[in-house]
């Protein structure tokens, strides 16, 4: 035993490779039931493809749409976090930059939005949106999903924001830019790191969400992934390798941006926290 490696440091390692496989074991799963064939799925789900078979992929894009699913989930992830970035960032930067009752008040506000469950407001939510005629409609799910993400992207820039020094607005305001002017030009070049966590968090949640289009765009003909995939699935039958292909196709957009961005989500998240 080399030194420096104890007992607790082997049972570490042995629990960590344990997590790892519990976590890894999923995706295996599904990516074996995509390349099978259900024959091969039938008699062993869980051994590899032998041979690979593609076949559950075109299946799965033509009798799912999954073309006009991913536009539609495309438009609708894409418009939200953008409306989220810039009504986040904004509205962070006066609860940030304003000392008083009604900064700390509002901050408070969005706090308890972010505390409070989504299932108690899920009724009156239903109900307004369909009383805007927005049921069914891109612009309704971008306006919920906007509204019900951006107390947690105030809270994320709100403590990225106070951890960046008062001196570069204020130097900005000395040579007679304005709020407005100051925070695109000075502070908003700064959130980077932020600003790609909050894009992939955002990003994840509105992409892989189900209960929500389901709810508010089931019969539109603008059903997002989760919803079309969900159509593999019914009382009586269940075809495991085409839900399981589908799901593949649906995860590789927000897989690539979320590689892309990966080293933004820690960075600017802890970066927050501190502040």
């Amino acid at each position: 035993m080399r030194t420096g490696y104890r007992p607790r440091t082997f049972v570490l390692e042995i629990v960590m490779v344990a997590a790892a496989v519990a976590f890894l074991f999923p995706v295996y799963a599904l990516v074996t039931l995509a390349f099978k064939d259900p024959g091969q799925i039938a008699n062993a789900p869980l051994s590899p493809p032998n041979p690979p078979s593609v076949d559950s992929f075109g299946t799965a894009w033509q009798s799912a749409t999954l073309g006009a699913a991913l536009f539609n989930s495309t438009l609708i992830t894409v418009s939200s976090v953008l409306a989220l970035i810039v009504l986040g960032s904004l509205a962070a930067y006066f609860l940030a930059r304003r000392a008083g009752r009604l900064s700390y008040g509002l901050y408070i506000l969005f706090l308890v939005g972010i505390i409070l469950p989504f299932q108690l407001g899920m009724i009156p939510l239903y109900q307004l949106v369909n009383d805007l005629g927005l049921i069914g409609t891109y612009q309704g799910m971008i306006l919920f999903y906007t509204g019900i993400q951006l107390p947690f992207t105030v809270f994320l820039y709100t403590g990225f924001i106070r951890s960046l020094p008062a001196d570069y607005t204020n130097a900005a305001l000395i040579d007679g830019a304005s709020h407005l002017q100051a925070f695109v030009h000075v502070i908003f070049p700064l959130l980077r790191p932020i600003t790609g966590t909050v894009l992939i968090l955002n990003a994840v949640h509105v992409w892989n969400d189900f209960f929500t289009p389901l709810l508010y765009l089931g019969g539109s003909g603008r059903e997002t992934v989760p919803v079309k995939v969900f159509a593999f699935v019914n009382e009586y039958t269940s075809d495991y390798g085409l839900v399981a292909a589908g799901l593949v196709l649906a995860a590789l957009p927000i897989l690539v941006v979320f590689l892309v961005l990966q080293r933004y989500v820690i960075r600017g998240f802890s970066s927050g926290l501190k502040g």
